[in-house]
């Protein structure tokens, strides 16, 4: 049996224009990134993203190696629902990781 991962939606900005002020804006779209871990976070981490970042971790992804996209502090849409991409990423050697993955993310119900 072979390990596989979902298709999410990821919120993706680029620079649109510069206003009056000089102060770049964005546009935002959606880009489905295939072949993404999707797994909930153990109590403890739970406890402990609340005590570092104030935020509530309710599942990590892990993203495919080779990936380039902006994962930090955007939205990603996933089993119906949205979610806000939070903390630092637990990155690992590529080359040390048998898998696919090597990049991991906590994310928080997004209202």
């Amino acid at each position: 049996m072979r390990i596989k991962g979902i298709t999410v939606s990821l919120q993706v900005r680029t620079v649109a224009g510069k206003d009056a002020l000089n102060h770049e804006y964005y546009s935002t779209d959606w880009e489905d990134v295939e072949n993404v871990l999707v797994s909930p976070v153990s109590a403890e981490d739970q406890i402990t993203s609340v005590q570092l970042h104030g935020k509530k971790a309710i599942y990590q992804i892990a993203i495919p190696k080779g990936d380039e996209h902006i994962w930090d502090d955007r939205l990603v849409r996933f089993f119906g629902q949205t979610w806000h991409v939070f903390g630092a990423p637990e990155t690992g050697i590529e080359e040390n990781i048998p898998l696919s993955w090597n990049t991991k993310w906590k994310v928080e119900a997004y209202e």
